[in-house]
């Protein structure tokens, strides 16, 4: 007899549907699993076989062959132990095979019949609701991340045997205690006001711009600045994620490994080291793809703190995730995908000593080894960066000035209001396109049809352009800043002052 359930095979974000066959033969007792099965989906016939014998519903000793259809889909982890275990029991007549045809399992087995918890469960399910199946089981782990997918029947188990008495078995019930993830480490994320940052009004409003239109910022001085302090606070003033965008951040958390309490609803913020290696920042692995830092900033802030001391080849690997808003990886058995619509601040010292410009320590590096330290953010990474600001140490004269006139700094509160009202604008222009920020805009829409600005306006841009000193994708980014700043203005078209200033924002770092 033949038994037949679902599970569901994931590369990055993208899941397949899996068919779990299960055949049993009288013959010389064997468990043998088919279909492409990592190591550790290989041991899932040890797992499986103590599991049914300690949980009451022991494996018959006969012939078992158990195929994971598609046989050609490379498959790996530990999640099709319980469909694996309930197909076997199906074909052994424990439970009716109509009873799990068209459920999809989730979940890993413990030696004593115990599921628990598993990675990715929020991705899978999404992709399993896409290919039209509503029915699922999951681990009791998962309830609160599988409550957050609409529209499908969940039943949530503690152990092989309450699969197989929800299937129609005629077991006794045990309760046993279910298994849960544990918990996230506690991380320490600074709190504060953006009314903190003393002085730098131009990187206050260069923040405020980046919000507004989603643009990759640059911020360029000596240590004590307050480069890091202002990256820390951008998350802060960007507006909730939506239904999409909060749904994307999660199943990415997911698939991280964090357990799931909810929808993450505001924008997250990472922060990795300068250590940090090329498949840390942007995802990989050998066998198990998982995702990066990129990945899981997306719909929020990935800043890079002390960026020239980060190996070039790591940098660069951000280039192409930086133009299309997502992250490929090829490997030889698969191709693995993430979402990184994430926002980059950069924050860097000019010089390695840092005090490079400073008015009160005078710095000691020679210009050959400012330029080289420097050289270590390339060329065609910083293309990619909207806003480059120099910011400057704060004076004594600017700290006792704002102790006396706190009530003129612009609050967090005042910052995310203005953020908010500037993107509504936005989306008021963008309705229809498929865009949701400014920086999503191609070049090419803003140069021609109704969002083409006249050559009076322009004069600035075009003679940068002729004059070598801005690219094509510069002379596209400067007008998508010019449009942000039209926004947080009321909106309207960009002005000469708006382009001017968004020229000054994309090059004060050269000046």
């Amino acid at each position: 007899m033949v038994a037949r359930t679902l599970s569901v095979a994931l590369l990055g974000m993208t899941g397949a549907l899996v068919e779990v066959e299960a055949h049993i033969a009288n013959a010389i007792p064997g468990f043998q699993l088919i279909g492409l099965p990592d190591a550790a989906l290989s041991d899932a016939k040890d797992r499986v076989k103590a599991a049914a014998a300690n949980d009451g519903s022991p494996l018959p000793a006969k012939k078992i062959v158990v195929n994971l259809s598609p046989a050609g889909l490379p498959k790996q982890g530990t999640a099709y132990d319980l469909a694996i275990a309930v197909a076997v029991l199906a074909a052994e007549g424990v439970v009716k095979a109509s009873a799990i045809d068209s459920v999809v399992h989730l979940g890993e087995l413990s030696l004593d019949g115990r599921v628990r918890p598993m990675s990715g469960l929020l991705p899978a399910m999404v992709a399993a609701r896409a290919a039209g199946h509503t029915r699922f089981v999951v681990p009791a782990g998962n309830a609160r991340e599988a409550a957050l997918v609409p529209g499908v029947e969940v039943n949530t188990v503690t152990s092989l045997r309450e699969a197989l008495i929800l299937h129609g078995a005629r077991v006794p019930a045990i309760e046993v205690p279910p298994l849960v993830q544990r918990p996230a480490p506690t991380i320490e994320t600074p709190e504060g006001d953006l009314a903190d940052v003393v002085g730098n009004p131009d990187a206050v409003e260069a923040l405020v711009v980046a919000a507004a239109g989603g643009h990759h910022l640059l911020l360029l001085g000596p240590p004590g600045a307050g480069k890091t302090m202002l990256a820390h606070r951008l998350p802060a003033i960007l507006p909730d994620l939506d239904d999409e965008q909060a749904l994307v951040a999660t199943s990415v958390s997911s698939l991280a490994g964090r357990p799931v309490e909810g929808l993450i609803t505001r924008p997250p913020l990472e922060s990795p080291h300068h250590t940090s290696s090329a498949a840390a920042l942007v995802g990989g692995g050998s066998k198990v793809i998982r995702p990066g830092a990129a990945a899981r900033a997306s719909g929020g802030v990935l800043f890079l703190d002390e960026a020239p001391e980060f190996p070039a080849a790591v940098l660069d690997a951000l280039r192409q995730p930086l133009e299309s808003g997502s992250i490929t990886i090829h490997r030889a058995a698969a191709v693995a995908r993430f979402p990184a619509r994430f926002q980059l601040v950069l924050a860097a010292n000019p010089c390695p000593c840092g005090q490079f410009g400073a008015s009160d320590i005078a710095c000691t590096c020679t210009p050959i080894a400012r330029r080289r330290y420097l050289a270590r953010l390339s060329g065609p990474l910083l293309d990619r960066v909207d806003l480059q600001l120099r910011v400057a140490r704060v004076t004594t004269a600017a700290v006792r000035l704002a102790a006396d006139d706190r009530q003129g700094s612009l609050s967090t509160a005042e910052a995310r209001s203005r953020v908010e009202r500037a993107r509504e604008i936005a989306a008021a222009r963008l309705g229809g396109t498929g865009w949701k920020t400014n920086a999503e805009v191609p070049g090419s829409r803003l140069r021609a049809g109704a969002w083409r600005l006249p050559p009076a306006t322009t004069a600035p841009l075009d003679r940068a352009l002729e004059r070598g000193t801005l690219t094509m994708r510069g002379y596209d980014r400067v007008l998508r800043v010019a449009w942000t700043l039209a926004d947080l203005a009321g909106g309207g078209t960009p002005t000469p002052e708006h382009l001017g200033w968004a020229l000054y924002l994309r090059r004060s770092v050269a000046t």
